[in-house]
């Protein structure tokens, strides 16, 4: 089994709307929360900034560990054809913005970030992580309980 670790943001604005960037990779698109893989032996907060920093264009100071969500995916529901299952581990932050300012990430896993509503995000293709996200952060319904 292979194994994935990762560091995602939950960022909002003082409109209440959640950052979000395309992931488009392979042959599937989709909405997700701001983030990804750690490199060998990065602490994960750094790796979040870093993340956060490349697909977005901002910079972010981490305010708290929201929790860490845990998903096994079957060989045969990989993305990448293997003949092993992906155990990935998602370690999920609430972030605020310190600098820098929006833009697409050209060359990797995204290739568009922005802003949405709660009703707005709730109407997008996303990934699982995104609502798994909102309920880490303490969301309730359509709209945010910041």
């Amino acid at each position: 089994m292979d194994m994935r670790v990762a560091a995602y943001a939950i960022i909002t604005d003082d409109a209440g709307r959640i950052l979000l960037a395309h992931w488009n990779e392979g042959r599937r698109s989709a909405w997700t929360l701001p983030g990804g893989g750690l490199e060998e032996g990065e602490d994960p907060e750094r790796a979040v900034r870093r993340e956060v920093r490349e697909e977005t264009g901002y910079r972010v100071a981490v305010d708290e560990l929201l929790g860490i969500d845990s998903r096994v995916i079957p060989a045969t529901k990989r993305l990448a054809e293997t003949a092993s299952a992906l155990h990935t581990l998602r370690i999920l932050y609430r972030a605020h913005i310190t600098g820098g300012r929006l833009r697409n990430e050209v060359g990797g896993s995204t290739d568009q970030a922005a802003w949405f509503t709660p009703q707005e995000a709730a109407g997008l293709r996303r990934v699982r992580l995104v609502d798994i996200g909102r309920r880490m952060a303490g969301w309730e319904g359509p709209h945010p309980q910041l």
